[in-house]
């Protein structure tokens, strides 16, 4: 991205230098979040029921302005200043008298005011605790409900129940968090009779791997530059990223459900992309593979290449991407 202007001393070097440095650390954040989409997940416990489980909301009320009564009127801010005695000897008693009866009257008008906004602010509040209430009741039977619902499909997920194991894989899925740019669309069939999941899942396009290394300034051109990232590197990357999605994918399945239910995962990955040919879109299979849950237990993924490690688990991989 060229900048007007030359460079004109120091401080624009650096500034150049720092914009470069800025976009290169932003790019290898990206890259460091690809390169760990297994190994990030592994500490993370596995999903379960009781985690599908919810906790009603339960605020305090809070009444608000509504919780403050407002203080009774005193007749002291009301009274009239009582007069001396040589002032009232002087004739000012009457007056007195004459401005005492309007202050009373002044003050009883402000304590009945002061009644009715009482009796309203207190309706008020008793409506506002009902609704309160109210609310506290529906996410009560909320929670009740949804809690009930996960508990029945524990049951008949324990029971062996296709509809069950193919929903609660799909909540495993579902709370699986991914980098930016991940699609997060996919299959589940069961198979009761072998125990077997088989998720088809929509992987990631190639253009999630960044297409640059990083950016330099340039002081010949004044200029901040990118510097491209070779295609080797790029497919490279990208195997392994797919590669990493598959076993992720099958580690999280069978952290989260046992062994009596589900006894092997097999993974099908899809990518949505043009045919450059045609110019049709289409969905090609990138890869799939298929593990018992003996054989996966026994590997040690934070120490794995991801690709070497579906190739001795027998993964079906095209030749483009096999390499």
């Amino acid at each position: 991205m060229p900048r007007s202007g030359s460079p004109s001393g120091p401080e624009h070097l650096e500034s150049e230098q720092r914009a470069a440095d800025e976009q290169t650390a932003a790019v290898q954040e990206q890259i460091t979040s690809l390169d760990e989409v297994l190994t990030s997940v592994l500490p993370l416990p596995p999903l379960s029921f009781d985690r599908l489980m919810i906790t009603p909301r339960t605020p305090a009320f809070d009444p608000g302005q509504l919780g403050d009564a407002l203080p009774d009127p005193d007749w002291g801010d009301f009274a009239p200043v009582r007069p001396s005695l040589l002032r009232r000897f002087l004739g000012a008693g009457a007056r007195y008298k004459r401005q005492t009866a309007l202050a009373w009257s002044r003050f009883e008008a402000a304590a009945a005011e002061h009644r009715q906004h009482e009796l309203q602010r207190r309706d008020a509040l008793s409506v506002a605790r009902a609704k309160y209430h109210g609310k506290l009741s529906e996410e009560r039977a909320r929670a009740a409900a949804r809690n009930a619902y996960v508990a029945r499909r524990q049951s008949a997920f324990a029971a062996g129940d296709t509809q069950a194991v193919e929903w609660f894989t799909r909540c495993v899925l579902k709370a699986s968090r991914y980098p930016d740019g991940f699609p997060r669309e996919y299959q589940v069939a069961y198979d009761p009779g072998n125990r077997t999941v088989a998720v088809d899942v929509e992987l990631p396009p190639q253009r999630v791997v960044p297409s640059v290394r990083g950016y330099r300034y340039v002081r010949a051109r004044d200029a901040v530059e990118p510097v491209l990232r070779p295609d080797h590197e790029i497919r490279s990357r990208y195997e392994r990223l797919i590669s990493a999605v598959a076993l992720r994918t099958l580690h999280e399945i069978f952290s989260a459900t046992t062994a009596e239910v589900v006894a092997a995962v097999s993974f099908t990955g899809y990518v949505s992309t043009t045919d450059r040919a045609t110019g049709k879109p289409v969905r090609p299979r990138l890869l799939s593979v298929s593990a018992g849950r003996s054989a996966f237990d026994d590997l040690v993924l934070a120490e794995v290449d991801p690709r070497a490690c579906l190739a001795a688990l027998g993964a079906l991989v095209p030749a483009e991407l096999g390499g």
